[in-house]
């Protein structure tokens, strides 16, 4: 692999060797790496500007993100977009309230032609619920009774309270109620649309999604104590499903995705497939769309992250250790590429090898097992981004601690 750095691109050019698709999915191997937001962003520019893009999806809440796609299409409630990203309150908030992300919005409102921000993934059962029984509100009361008498059916649960409870058998499931629900909203759409012509296909679209987020959380939180099944499949399916739902609503137009890597590299290729039975976000697009769908993996051998120490702990900057010998990282890093992109659909990479992800919590003490799986790059991505060298993303709210880096930093680490 001696002649990887002469085989790397400049990142400017990752615009052309992205080609023509419906869908470009921009993963991450961090939750919190400042260059790959800025990548991510500079590419979606332009698929917007110059391939028409119409829709930047991310795995983000559906109910926060819809409060900024209401102010990229010219809504007033919000004054800028460090307000309309004021919904985004659990953790990790730093993954979207962030300055680039802040840019990006903006330059969505001014500059987008009408793209829209959609949220993919499915925490928000209550958020979403509430979102479904104000719509009704304004145009149908009884229908609104409707769905809170259904969604009563969580009362007195937070939603792992929930999960458990039913787990236990000491509550029945909600999955009719929420199902109910979400049939009623799909059966009566052209009746809802017609009862007042204020209302925007745009919000009949986004009530049902919150329904459709409903039901799919509602399985979510059983299966997370169940074992049934997998949340980790029900969680990916559900984006997945989003992302279909969200093509037809734009006609077909393109949509930029962005997600951790985990959710958007073909988990065939890793053993999240072969030691877990997972599916992801990426191999069902990949199923289901075929070459219309362009995987892009991004990576890093050291630098900083902003991560937790712990679930809902706070946003730190953390020192990322140098990646293990033998893995994808240590590769490129030894390869020589500082910052480049490979084409990895002419066969390159396709050895096994671990491969590091970090999300919103970082173990450096536990590393070997916490992040890294077992992965064969060429199948799993179509392109590969390199940043040997990475800088923490800093969150409009400040860090709580920053690590000191050391005076020998990285050959230090």
């Amino acid at each position: 692999m001696a002649d990887l750095a002469a085989r790397a691109r400049p990142v400017e050019e990752l615009f052309d060797l992205v080609g023509e698709h419906s869908f470009v999915l921009l993963g991450e191997a961090t939750h919190g790496t400042r260059e790959f937001y800025e990548i991510r962003a500079a590419l979606t520019r332009r698929l917007v500007a110059e391939r028409g893009f119409r829709g930047v999806a991310v795995e983000a809440d559906w109910p926060a993100a819809a409060r900024v796609n209401d102010y990229v299409k010219g809504g007033d409630r919000d004054a800028d977009a460090v307000a309309a990203l004021g919904d985004f309150e659990r953790f990790p908030r730093w993954m979207w309230r962030n300055g680039i992300v802040v840019e990006l919005v903006e330059w969505l409102r001014r500059e987008g032609g009408g793209a829209g921000f959609y949220g993919i993934d499915l925490y928000s059962l209550r958020e979403s619920m509430s979102a479904v029984v104000k719509y009704l509100e304004q145009i149908d009361p009884e229908a609104a009774e409707r769905a809170r008498r259904r969604y009563a059916c969580f009362d007195h649960f937070d939603e792992q309270a929930y999960g458990l409870a039913t787990a236990r058998d000491q509550k029945e499931p909600c999955e009719d109620a929420v199902v109910a629900q979400l049939s009623e909203l799909s059966e009566r759409a052209g009746e809802l649309a017609e009862r007042d012509g204020r209302l925007r296909d745009e919000e009949h679209f986004a009530a049902r999604q919150n329904a459709a987020l409903a039901a799919s959380a509602e399985r979510y939180y059983r299966a997370m104590f169940r074992g049934r099944s997998s949340s980790w499949n029900l969680r990916d399916t559900h984006m997945a499903d989003t992302l279909d739902a969200l093509h037809d609503h734009l006609d077909g137009a393109g949509i930029v995705v962005w997600a951790h890597n985990s959710h958007l590299g073909d988990a065939r290729a890793t053993s999240m497939s072969t030691d877990q039975g997972e599916i992801n976000v990426g191999q069902l697009m990949r199923e289901r769309h075929g070459d219309d769908v362009c995987i892009v993996g991004f990576s890093t051998h050291t630098g900083t992250v902003t991560a937790a120490r712990g679930w809902d702990g706070p946003a730190e900057r953390r020192v990322v250790r140098a990646s293990l010998p033998g893995s994808l990282e240590r590769l490129l890093h030894d390869g020589g590429i500082a910052t480049g992109v490979l084409d990895l659909r002419d066969g390159l990479l396709r050895e096994e090898r671990p491969e590091r992800m970090i999300g919103v919590i970082y173990r450096p003490e536990t590393e070997r097992f916490s992040h890294y799986t077992r992965a064969r790059p060429g199948e799993q991505f179509d392109l590969l981004v390199h940043v040997d060298e990475t800088t923490a993303l800093e969150p409009l709210e400040p860090w709580s601690a920053q690590e000191e880096v050391a005076d020998t930093y990285p050959s230090g680490l």
